[in-house]
């Protein structure tokens, strides 16, 4: 893989990990809220209105136009299991940001990820 195609498929992956941190901040902001036709109008313009959700939104538009770009140089079969990259970010991330737990069973994990990963990498 050339350095382009990882930095695309890099760029596209942080985006996509930056914008799940971003809804969760959005909606720790909202807080808990139930569905139903009583309150649709008021959450629904509380999320339309949130930085943290239109952050998170943008992030997914912009990480899609990213991924097209890196889809256009990278067979899908070694593109596609780099995205298990952001599962990395993200619970590092959360943990840091959020309090989130991070257990020894999610560190062996994320350390089964990053072996498949290189491993992909590599191929």
């Amino acid at each position: 893989m050339k350095a382009l195609e990882f930095v695309l498929i890099l760029i596209g992956v942080l985006l996509n990990a930056g914008a799940q941190l971003a809804l969760k901040a959005g909606v720790r902001t909202i807080g808990h809220f139930e569905f139903s036709a009583a309150n649709a109008v008021p959450i629904g313009w509380q999320l339309a209105t949130n930085p943290y959700i239109i952050t998170g939104l943008s992030c997914y538009v912009i990480s899609v136009v990213v991924w097209i770009m890196a889809l256009s140089r990278v067979e899908v079969s070694v593109a596609y299991p780099m995205l298990s990259i952001g599962y990395v970010v993200n619970a590092v991330l959360a943990w840091q940001l959020f309090g989130e737990a991070l257990t020894a069973q999610r560190i062996a994990g994320i350390g089964v990820i990053i072996v498949g990963v290189f491993l992909i990498a590599r191929s």
